[in-house]
């Protein structure tokens, strides 16, 4: 029994130690990309050439917390010529009055509103997007989830993304914005800005083109090439399906060069731990390999093992602080980046990272999500592999 402890023990030591090389290289992808992206605003000149016209897609439900900070950061773009459609299903939706005011305080704007309550598929948002789509007027679209906020060149730096070559779809990286500094709200930002955005920076550096919810920028014609918005309809992870449509036509997903944030609303720790499972059990029913590899991603937990496996060897201590250091650090030089200190998450980073374990082996069984009042059940797409249309040069 001691020897079995043991080797689960070092076994454990050597994840935690690549769970601290991860969240360290993580954090310096994030520095580096945070820190081109103030050099490149510096760069800006003051007059721009032409750009295309660009329809952005705010599929909206119920008013939630911070809403019109986000969608008014999306009406306050610096580009010429935009529009911007935003579609409810219920006509006693509670954002329509927000809407309705950010059109009357931004006269200037092309905006329009759709209600519509026509169901397409189970996926209510896709569902959504398919109603307000006859409204589009422009070849360019950017479809963004209604808690995001952006800043002023958000879209310059999304068209002039989707611009390059072989690029067919552009997506941008997002950090968790706490809608309030409750500890709650807190720890779920922290899952993001902490976990996930250096998972998505180091899963990038080794090749892989995720789509990411925040922003899916795209043209028409390559997405009716793809299907439609009908080829979503049936699956609750419509970023990662629309991702492996457009790279199965052989374009590019590409990242553009500026953060996006979005809300962190959960009001207690029941509604962070639900919206977590059904995050976690959406990754894992898609991409179960790369799930279960993330695991690498919680170097404490992985210490906290080495401590009970260990004790009392004093190294057993000492190795559980040193890490604590490193994914301290890491974090602290992330929030930095971002502009925001959480003192409390690092003083509470242990009991972080065992919620997070646990949310793992929550998600490892079943296929079913709660979402906005609506049970959907989680299916894994069939892998979508070349070829299937070309696509012609300029889509």
């Amino acid at each position: 029994m001691a020897l079995a402890l043991n080797w689960l023990g070092y076994a454990s030591a050597a994840l935690a130690v690549a769970g601290c090389a991860q969240s360290a290289i993580g954090a310096g992808l994030i520095i580096a990309f945070r820190g081109r992206e103030k050099r490149r605003i510096a760069r800006i000149p003051s007059s721009r050439g032409p750009q295309p016209a660009v329809t952005v897609l705010k599929p909206l439900h119920g008013d939630e917390p911070l809403l019109e900070d986000a969608l008014r950061s999306f009406c306050e773009q610096d580009y010429p010529v935009y529009q911007i459609v935003f579609g409810v299903q219920r006509h006693d939706d509670s954002a329509i009055g927000i809407v309705r005011r950010l059109i009357a305080d931004y006269p200037e704007r092309d905006m329009a509103l759709v209600i519509d309550g026509t169901q397409h598929g189970t996926n209510r948002k896709i569902a959504n997007l398919i109603n307000m789509y006859p409204s589009v007027k422009h070849d360019i679209l950017v479809i963004s989830d209604s808690d995001i906020h952006v800043q002023r060149d958000y879209l310059r730096d999304v068209v002039s993304t989707i611009q390059q070559p072989d690029t067919g779809l552009v997506t941008t990286l997002y950090a968790g914005l706490p809608a309030s500094t409750s500890l709650v709200r807190e720890f779920a930002a922290s899952q993001i800005n902490h976990n996930f955005m250096p998972g998505v920076m180091m899963s990038r550096m080794l090749g892989r083109q995720d789509c990411l919810g925040a922003t899916m920028a795209l043209r028409r014609s390559l997405l009716e090439r793809v299907g439609g918005l009908a080829a979503l309809a049936d699956h609750v992870a419509d970023d990662a399906i629309l991702g492996q449509l457009v790279r199965a036509h052989g374009k590019k997903i590409a990242l553009a060069p500026c953060m996006t944030w979005t809300t962190v609303a959960e009001d207690t720790a029941g509604d962070m731990i639900a919206h977590e499972l059904r995050w976690g059990r959406t990754v894992k029913n898609v991409e179960p390999v790369g799930y279960g590899l993330s695991a690498i991603q919680l170097p404490l937990f992985w210490s906290s093992v080495v401590l009970f496996c260990c004790w009392p060897a004093r190294w057993a201590l000492w190795f559980f602080i040193a890490v604590w250091a490193v994914r301290g650090l890491s974090a602290l030089v992330i929030d930095r980046s971002l502009g925001r200190l959480t003192p409390a998450v690092y003083a509470l980073f242990p009991l972080r990272e065992w919620l997070s374990a646990a949310i793992m082996v929550g998600s490892a069984r079943g296929q079913r999500v709660a979402w906005r009042g609506q049970t959907l059940h989680i299916r894994r797409a069939a892998p979508i592999t070349p070829p299937i249309q070309p696509v012609e040069p300029g889509d």
